[in-house]
C-alpha cells in the first residue's frame, strides 16, 4: 500500500509539473533577444460595419516567431483598438498584446 501511494503521489507531481511548464514562457522567462521579422503583407479585407480589422502580427512560442494572421473584431462603442506591438526591454523583446482603449 505504501508503494502504491508513493507512486500515485509521484505521478501527480510529475503531471502537475508537465502542465505548468508552458506557463514559464508566459511569465517572460523565455522572451526572444532578436527583434521580430518585418510584418508580412496582408490583403486587408473591405471594411465591415460594426467591426474593426486587427492586423496580423508576429508571436513568440518560446523558440521561434510565428505569424498570426489578421482577423475582424467586434467594435466597442467609445473605444478604439490598439494593435499588438513588440517593445525592446533590455536585451529582450516583449509582445504588448492588442487591447481596447477609451
Amino acid at each position: 500500500m505504501y508503494v502504491i501511494r508513493n507512486s500515485l503521489l509521484a505521478t501527480l507531481i510529475l503531471s502537475a509539473g508537465a502542465m505548468l511548464a508552458p506557463l514559464a514562457g508566459i511569465a517572460g522567462e523565455n522572451w526572444p533577444t532578436q527583434p521580430p521579422p518585418p510584418n508580412q503583407p496582408e490583403n486587408t479585407p473591405a471594411p465591415k460595419l460594426g467591426q474593426v480589422w486587427d492586423a496580423g502580427h508576429w508571436e513568440w512560442n518560446g523558440h521561434a516567431y510565428w505569424w498570426r494572421r489578421g482577423a475582424w473584431r467586434d467594435a466597442r462603442t467609445g473605444q478604439h483598438w490598439v494593435a499588438d506591438r513588440w517593445e525592446q526591454v533590455g536585451d529582450q523583446w516583449h509582445l504588448v498584446a492588442g487591447h481596447w482603449e477609451h
